[in-house]
């Protein structure tokens, strides 16, 4: 009766065993971002960014995040800091736009606010609806391109030339080779459907690098790193900004879009999706998720969304609050064992970056090329995100070109009023910006 009340378990369809054994198999599904976050945040070091701290604040985030999804929603998902959103997050916004990490954590905050009040009415169904097919699958695939870049660039595969701005690296020694050791190593435990394959790959992976030479490994377990210095850290000075509107905008257009298109697929997975197309218990998930998010940004970390990797323990058969439950357990304990995941190198965390982000790209077969106005601002956007290194252009000039490219070929059917208006407001910033 309690685990009912709790996790809405159901002893005449359920096991407890079967819950916590999905439970587990999400964790190690999904582990391999307590490697790459701090990582990706290390570059922001700089700035007096804490590495450490960044992992610890994934851990609380992920371990908040997925104990609302667990007891509110009684849903089977983990969540963590998103990939995608966190490079946006490091990488857009504070290298290359120069804001502040401060501004940008203050930026996913209200974000999280806004989902949350998205999530309480059906205003979050109308912004949904406005955006066409073919550009929610571009998002994820740029998204996915300007990941696997990430990964390229961190590990020394791609360089930068003056001549072609971009050129291959010296594959045959240090970070890059050790990085295409483990692309191969951890797409063979993926092709084998080995469970928890990215996080093996990124332990192997940083183990082959000792003789190497790139990987220093002082001890394994230790006590949590402080938090405390990303903590509450905002820039209420500017929260009525106009470059703060646009870039909440764009962390909500990324987080909407990526969370929906991830509940629908891991909900699928758990067969909790109706005949009539409803689908069971998306409110209280989706809430969940903006929830998570606003805490994630309290103590210091990108926006936290539900993982896909869910539909791992969804497979072994996870379909309640328990399995998130096991899930956060799981975040808990890795708490001790900062010192082993603080000291894996990037070229050991790439691997994974460069396969999550073919994960991401596998939309593509979602947009139609087949005509200029449908498939031009996808190739835009996509692109836009992976050449630019920004998420945010890519997003606002496939929305752009996608109107305008509809309106002279005359296809108002493919446009509405909000996705007008988005357009000229999106336009505007280039104009006076």
């Amino acid at each position: 009766m309690m685990l009912q009340k709790l996790f809405g378990f159901d002893s005449t369809k359920h096991q407890v065993k079967t819950e916590v054994m999905a439970g587990i198999t999400s964790f190690l599904t999904m582990a391999y971002i307590l490697a790459v976050n701090p990582n990706i945040f290390s570059a922001l070091a700089s700035q007096g960014m804490d590495t450490k701290a960044v992992f610890t604040a994934t851990i609380i985030a992920s371990v908040l995040g997925t104990l609302i999804m667990a007891f509110y929603a009684k849903q089977p998902f983990g969540l963590a800091p998103g990939m995608g959103l966190n490079a946006f997050f490091v990488y857009t916004v504070c290298l290359t736009m120069g804001y502040s990490w401060q501004f940008a954590l203050t930026a996913v905050l209200i974000e999280g606010i806004i989902f949350i009040i998205l999530s309480l009415t059906h205003v979050r169904t109308w912004i949904v609806n406005a955006i066409p097919i073919s550009l929610k699958a571009s998002i994820s695939v740029g998204i996915g391109l300007f990941i696997a870049s990430l990964g390229l660039k961190n590990s020394g595969i791609i360089v930068e030339n003056e001549a072609t701005l971009i050129a291959l690296g010296q594959v045959k020694e240090g970070s890059a080779l050790l990085c295409i050791i483990g692309i191969i190593l951890t797409a063979a435990l993926l092709i084998y459907k080995v469970k928890g394959a990215l996080l093996i790959g990124i332990l192997s992976t940083t183990l082959i690098g000792l003789p190497m030479g790139l990987t220093h490994i002082e001890s394994i377990v230790g006590m949590p790193p402080d938090v405390s210095s990303l903590c509450m850290q905002f820039e209420w000075h500017n929260i009525f900004t106009l470059d703060m509107l646009l870039m909440v905008i764009t962390f909500l257009f990324i987080d909407l879009f990526g969370t929906i298109g991830t509940l629908i697929g891991v909900m699928g997975s758990a067969n909790l999706i109706q005949k009539n197309g409803k689908i069971t218990g998306l409110n209280k998930a989706l809430l969940a998720d903006a929830i998570a998010t606003t805490a994630g940004a309290c103590v210091g970390t990108s926006t936290t969304t539900t993982y896909v990797e869910s539909a791992s323990g969804v497979t072994e058969g996870g379909r309640t609050g328990l399995t998130a439950f096991s899930i956060a357990i799981c975040f808990l304990i890795s708490l001790f064992f900062s010192p082993l995941f603080l000291s894996i190198p990037p070229a050991a965390t790439s691997p994974a970056l460069i396969i999550v982000g073919l994960m991401m790209f596998m939309r593509v077969v979602q947009i139609d090329f087949n005509t200029y106005e449908e498939g031009l601002p996808c190739f835009i956007t996509l692109f836009a995100m992976a050449m630019s290194s920004s998420i945010s252009d890519g997003i606002l000039l496939g929305i752009i070109s996608y109107v305008i490219l509809n309106a002279i070929a005359r296809k108002w059917a493919n446009l509405n009023v909000t996705l007008v208006v988005l357009a000229v407001i999106f336009l505007m910033r280039y104009i006076f910006m």
